[in-house]
């Protein structure tokens, strides 16, 4: 197993950033004697080549797209290499777990998998055939502390084939690392809590500044923090802050953190823009305390309004993510929602796409233990890995369609926000029977808000 490529690392797609799912695993292997090989095949045709080399193929699944897209890549690495173990890791993998090695996985890890995947290369050498029944399936998340390597980039693709920062109108650039993993709360549709069941784990700020220095060399002016929530230890937030700005003072950051962080930490906010922080995502979710309470978020209507403001106040750019569509939503929520984004001039900070997520149930989801979906839930979809649901008001599933679509179309064509968010409202107004709003009159050729590029997160 240890001769090079015997263990390809497979990244399918995360967010648009190079990928560190692959980055970290591969330096643990290598620290540990191996030579792995790595693919992306969001930005890299499927290499049969390197697969056929392998004797153990990993794919990252961190996220729902990611997993998708996974199932078909091991179907085309069982094609190519029939003999070669195939394992599946990340967020996504064990919530899937039954699905997976039932069709295309003779093992599933997730939670801090990395050291797990030493141990199942091992496990797999120990093996004089390397038969894909003769390693365990590993299906229970791993959730212990790690001794952390910086991260091993040098295979993977360059940056300038990710995602890019746009600000002041110009496009950089943009490093992507975690200071911590996991999240100590427990929203019910997140897929993080019923890995981590409320634990987090926080990333040595000497290797956080060692994987950002190799990015920076690369030519990246800005870094994305990837944490589930920054501020889940906002002591550690801090400090690496301050560590970053110290060692780079011209780079940038964003990062996300819950709307009650942005709250609670409101008077480390100032600071954090001092240190460089330009934009903070917050999953805002709903304006709907009644669809908040369902998804146990731990904010209210109220608390979103707060903490726009704090955020704005520190001189950080607010962006505010959304699921519309959820069994509780109602029409009405979906237009206020629209109204609210005009009022708080949030249009030129929200992504279209966010008007159409819809919310997504996969197995393992702590929602299917909540009694208020019941009655809206369906059949587990083979192959797509979510519950399907249904709304009460079949105008809101109609209207999820074609939001979905039109989004969609306007990406393609690279439309004004602005545009697309007047046609999104209009369609609304007309399902309801409301006369159609105007588009908001933004001016022209007018600077936006500090932004990635990839507008998905899911």
């Amino acid at each position: 197993m240890k001769e090079p490529g015997a263990i390809l690392l497979v990244a399918c797609y995360e967010l648009g950033h190079q990928p560190l799912a692959v980055a970290w695993p591969a330096a643990f292997l290598e620290r540990a004697g191996y030579a792995p090989a790595v693919l992306d095949v969001s930005v890299e045709p499927f290499d049969a080549e390197k697969v056929a080399r392998a004797r153990l193929v990993a794919i990252s699944v961190p996220m729902h797209t990611a997993l998708r897209l996974g199932a078909g890549v091991a179907a085309r690495v069982r094609a190519a290499n029939p003999r070669c173990h195939i394992a599946f890791y990340g967020l996504y993998a064990t919530l899937n777990a039954d699905d997976l090695l039932a069709h295309a996985a003779d093992s599933v890890l997730s939670g801090e998998v990395e050291q797990a995947l030493v141990g199942l290369a091992r496990d797999l050498d120990r093996s004089a055939e390397a038969a894909s029944t003769e390693a365990p399936s590993l299906p229970r998340p791993v959730l212990e502390k790690l001794d952390f390597p910086v991260p091993s980039r040098a295979q993977l693709p360059a940056l300038t084939r990710y995602a890019h920062v746009e600000k002041h109108g110009r496009l950089e650039l943009s490093a992507y690392v975690e200071a911590s993993r996991g999240c100590k709360h427990f929203c019910r549709h997140c897929p993080i809590p019923p890995v981590y069941g409320g634990r987090f784990f926080v990333v040595p700020e000497a290797v956080v500044l060692a994987d950002v220095r190799q990015q920076v060399e690369a030519g990246a002016t800005h870094v994305t923090f990837g944490d589930p929530d920054f501020l889940n230890g906002p002591g550690h937030a801090l400090r690496m802050a301050r560590a970053l700005h110290a060692a780079f003072p011209a780079l940038t950051f964003d990062f996300t953190a819950k709307v009650e962080h942005l709250l609670l930490q409101r008077d480390r906010l100032p600071e954090l823009a001092r240190l460089g922080a330009i934009f903070c995502v917050t999953a805002a979710e709903s304006l709907s305390d009644t669809v908040l309470a369902h998804l146990d978020k731990g904010h209210t209507r109220v608390d979103i309004v707060e903490a726009l403001r704090a955020v704005r106040a520190a001189g950080i750019a607010p962006r505010p993510t959304w699921v519309p569509f959820t069994p509780w939503s109602t029409l009405d929520d979906y237009r206020d929602l629209l109204d609210f984004v005009e009022c708080h001039e949030l249009v030129d900070a929200i992504d279209p796409v966010q008007y159409s997520i819809r919310l997504l149930v996969p197995p393992g989801s702590l929602l299917r233990e909540h009694g208020a979906l019941t009655p809206h839930l369906g059949a587990l979809t083979e192959g797509a890995f979510h519950y399907r649901w249904t709304h009460p008001d079949p105008r809101m599933d109609r209207l999820a369609g074609a939001v979905a679509a039109l989004v969609a179309e306007a990406a393609d064509r690279r439309e004004d926000a602005a545009a697309t968010f007047g046609r999104v409202r209009r369609m609304a107004d007309e399902l309801a029977g409301a006369p159609a709003r105007p588009a908001p009159v933004l001016p022209p050729g007018r600077e936006r808000p500090p932004r990635l590029t990839e507008p998905w997160f899911c």
